[in-house]
């Protein structure tokens, strides 16, 4: 991370909301997946990203609302660069909070947004109280009274999507490749070994699951011990249990791919979430 780029992140232990506020200049951030909601407006500068194959750019005042899953990059095409910030929710709270304020909702339903950006001045405003309070550790009811606002306006901004099922758009290649790289998080595999795994050549199970999931097993696994890693780190283990839990070579190596995803060190990420020192 260069000396005018920065990163300022905060969690609150009632709920696990991670707030951050971050300025880049120039790449920000490689195609990478949260396991979270990610709410969030743009402040200063023009913020581009490309989720899926289309490509956004945000602006001042702008919203932003990613779902768990949702592959995205990030550019400030602008010299000055841009500067966000976002509100990452575990999407469990989520739903059971702002399922809520639904009279009726079907268990087998998943909330989803309806577009991924917004200009609702509403929305933006909710979102940068709930942040101040949240990021600032303020009373307990008031950061329960801004949320409480923000799920409200959020209502205008969703719907409620069936439960993915096996379908035929995902090929089942790409499907059990996938379970295979779950399974395997933290083992030292190579794609000779998936493709040994499901019987298939590592080229053809390559192309069917960046068809599926636009990106490519390699990619997928890191970012999958990326999030492992985050969850570890939030909870206090240091970054050498966390390399070794998640199948990175050593600290070191953690390090440099969690930098290169999240623009700080797995120390400052455990020390911001758990308040444990460095």
């Amino acid at each position: 991370m260069t000396s005018t780029n920065w990163v300022d992140l905060s969690r609150d232990p009632e709920t696990g909301i991670e707030s951050l506020r971050a300025h880049f200049e120039g790449h920000a951030y490689d195609p990478h997946w949260h396991d979270t909601y990610a709410i969030g407006l743009t402040e200063q500068g023009v913020q581009r990203f490309h989720l899926g194959r289309t490509r956004h750019e945000s602006t001042p005042g702008k919203v932003i609302l990613l779902e768990p899953g949702d592959v995205h990059d990030g550019h400030g095409p602008t010299p000055e660069g841009f500067t966000y910030r976002l509100l990452y929710i575990d999407p469990q709270w989520l739903h059971q909070r702002l399922g809520g304020l639904f009279e009726q909702r079907p268990d087998h339903y998943r909330m989803a947004f309806q577009d991924a950006m917004s200009s609702d001045v509403r929305l933006a405003h909710a979102i940068g109280t709930a942040f101040d309070v949240m990021h600032h550790g303020d009373f307990r009811i008031t950061r329960q009274a801004a949320l409480d606002t923000l799920l409200e306006r959020l209502t205008c901004h969703v719907q409620w999507r069936r439960r993915p099922r096996p379908s035929p758009a995902m090929p089942l290649l790409a499907a059990k490749t996938r379970e295979f790289l779950h399974a395997h998080i933290a083992d030292d595999i190579g794609m000779d070994d998936v493709g040994r795994a499901l019987g298939c050549d590592r080229f053809r199970i390559t192309r069917a699951f960046k068809a599926a999931f636009g990106m490519s097993p390699h990619a997928y696994l890191v970012q999958l011990r990326l999030v492992g890693a985050r969850r570890l780190l939030a909870r206090g283990e240091t970054p050498a249990e966390v390399a070794a839990a998640t199948g990175f070579a050593d600290q070191s190596h953690l390090g440099r791919w969690f930098r290169r995803a999240y623009a700080m060190t797995p120390a400052y990420y455990r020390n911001r979430c758990s308040k444990l020192p460095d």
